[in-house]
């Protein structure tokens, strides 16, 4: 009886989780495909995005293969302005995708950036990856590199860093920091977000009379920019994808490589105190923290 009831059970996965995890694209897009028709196996069409498959084998979109899934990667892109992150667009406009290195495999983007911000955008080939990533439950920070122009005012400044509600959007407080220093009738911040709604930074600094000038993505939780060039990419290594995103990973019986912690150095002495200062010596002036960022 219990052979009988193993028969019964549904064998495959639902196709659009399948195509997703082969980076085809996220399992929303992948059901908007299959609306449109898009996806076939053999020669025949996928009505449905509750049909199950084994394997990918015999599967196209709009007319390419679709290869096996691979073990999950994931790439920090330094989008430059004037790209959408978009496969396609039918104003003809460029996009991100048209501008990768033609070895890369198929990738989607975690979450976008629009035409005219710039900075860290996260691919993957791994749909069920980029939907994880995207999850205000993972609870990471994304940081913004804002240059403004206007005038400030500080009690609405206040509001926003508190929460705030914007035509009946929602929004959790936010992190903000404000330069020292200003370029001319510009001022740059920096701001801390946590969700990453659409068009979030500038709806906020719109709403306390700021007009946003420049907008630069300088880190999506543990992964950074860095020194990326513009327009350049490169690969998080295995390694440091595994512990960083270890809750997705965890129930696909991957092993998560054990962080090594390094022992600080023992210094002489029983700690540490400042130096007297030299009879007559001159105040040192404090070092810029920040690194200038061209206009």
């Amino acid at each position: 009886m219990e052979d009988d009831e193993n028969d019964n059970r549904p064998q495959g996965e639902r196709i659009a989780k399948v195509l997703a995890r082969a980076g085809v694209g996220s399992r929303r897009a992948v059901e908007r495909m299959i609306e449109a028709r898009m996806i076939k196996i053999g020669d025949q069409v996928i009505e449905s995005p509750a049909t199950l498959i084994t394997s990918v084998e015999g599967i196209t979109v709009d007319g390419q293969k679709v290869d096996e899934p691979e073990p999950a990667k994931l790439w920090i892109y330094h989008k430059p302005t004037g790209r959408l992150t978009t496969y396609f667009d039918p104003e003809g406009r460029p996009t991100i995708f048209e501008a990768l290195p033609a070895n890369m495999p198929r990738v989607i983007s975690v979450g976008r950036l629009d035409l005219n911000t710039e900075g860290l955008l996260l691919l993957t080939n791994d749909g069920g990856l980029a939907r994880w990533l995207e999850l205000p439950s993972t609870g990471w920070v994304r940081t913004y590199r804002v240059r403004v122009n206007g005038r400030f005012h500080h009690k609405r400044l206040e509001e926003i860093s508190k929460g705030v509600t914007i035509e009946g959007v929602n929004y959790r407080k936010v992190e903000i920091e404000l330069d020292e220093r200003k370029e001319g009738v510009n001022q740059w911040l920096t701001i801390k977000i946590r969700e990453g709604k659409n068009r979030e930074v500038r709806k906020l600094l719109e709403y306390v009379g700021m007009t946003v000038t420049r907008l630069l993505r300088t880190s999506y939780g543990p992964f950074e920019l860095k020194n990326l060039q513009r327009g350049s990419i490169e690969e998080v290594a295995k390694s440091e994808l595994l512990i960083n995103c270890k809750e997705f990973f965890k129930d696909q019986n991957v092993k998560i490589p054990e962080i090594q912690v390094q022992e600080k150095p023992k210094t002489k002495g029983k700690g540490w105190a400042k130096s007297k200062p030299k009879k007559n010596a001159k105040p040192k002036r404090k070092k810029q923290q920040r690194k200038k960022i061209e206009k």
